[in-house]
């Protein structure tokens, strides 16, 4: 499968990860041209496993964001933007508003429908670490829903 395929197939699903990661559009398109240009650099991915290697890469290029000194320092733009955007439902707000370690897996598991073992996988950390997070993520969901 050549490049413009697997962007067309898999473009939605890199920025939604991007997205839950950095809650930021623009930060989010960057994040996903550069996942799509490491694709294009690739060599050696494995046929059938494209998404899982799209979405790894995803996932560690918004973590390298995230830690970044440029992103420490900056300031998310006043919540007048947010009101021209398309509303969101009450629990992607909710969701949107869980800790990133939390939203992350919680994310991955209902909405990109990957097992917790697959989770494990994708961010490079423990099985146990993916159930105790959706746990922990669900618990907070479960009391934030309550209070709307």
């Amino acid at each position: 499968m050549d490049v413009l395929d697997l962007f067309q197939r898999y473009r939605d699903d890199v920025y939604r990860l991007a997205l839950n990661y950095t809650r930021s559009p623009q930060e989010a398109e960057d994040v996903s041209q550069t996942v799509f240009l490491k694709l294009m650099e690739q060599e050696n991915l494995i046929p059938g496993r494209e998404k899982a290697w799209l979405m790894q890469t995803t996932a560690n290029q918004c973590r390298d964001l995230l830690r970044s000194a440029w992103w420490k320092r900056t300031e998310p733009l006043s919540d007048t933007l947010r009101a021209r955007e398309d509303p969101i439902d009450e629990t992607v707000q909710v969701v949107l508003g869980l800790p990133p370690k939390y939203r992350v897996v919680v994310y991955l598991y209902y909405y990109e429908e990957y097992s917790a073992a697959e989770i494990s996988r994708l961010l490079h950390i423990p099985v146990s670490t993916v159930t105790t997070r959706l746990s922990r993520g669900r618990e907070i969901l479960r009391k934030k829903l309550k209070e709307v």
